[in-house]
């Protein structure tokens, strides 16, 4: 099997398993609806991986560098071409390590960030209904769900 044929299937499977996502209950919405909810503690759960991943790719995927570079050297200065195509390699290698810690460490803050500006609005829509126009006693100073409505026409 082909490369480009494996790809593809790989591609399609995980098509699928997005397309299926909301079909096994859990936290989905129903079908049909627009909104994505994801708890807090989900955004926490995934942005803490990202950083644990971040951590320990940032020195496990560096461990070898120094003895790959090394021996790359040493097998390039006795005239072996896999010294300079270890070296191409090695070079490689920590481009694409660096590539994942700075994707890890993105992921991480974006959700830090999507996690307290839901919270900063949740906090303002909260205060602003709480200011608008006439209260019902018994609300405790929250406008009725029966007015809710008309603020977010």
């Amino acid at each position: 099997m082909s490369f480009e044929e494996e790809w593809g299937q790989l591609k399609a499977a995980a098509a699928m398993r997005l397309n299926s996502a909301g079909d096994s209950g859990g936290s989905a919405p129903a079908k049909g609806s627009a909104d994505y909810v994801v708890s807090d503690d989900e955004l926490g759960d995934i942005g803490h991986a990202a950083f644990e991943l971040f951590n320990g790719l940032e020195s496990t995927g560096k461990h070898a560098k120094v003895a790959s570079e090394t021996a790359g050297t040493g097998l390039k200065s006795e005239g072996f071409d896999t010294g300079a195509a270890f070296t191409e390699v090695t070079g490689t290698w920590e481009t694409q390590v660096k590539t994942l810690l700075q994707a890890c460490a993105h992921i991480s803050n974006h959700l830090d960030y999507t996690k307290a500006s839901k919270k900063a609005d949740d906090e303002w829509i909260e205060t602003q209904l709480r200011i608008v126009g006439p209260v019902a006693p018994e609300a405790d100073g929250a406008v009725p769900a029966s007015q809710i409505s008309k603020y977010f026409q």
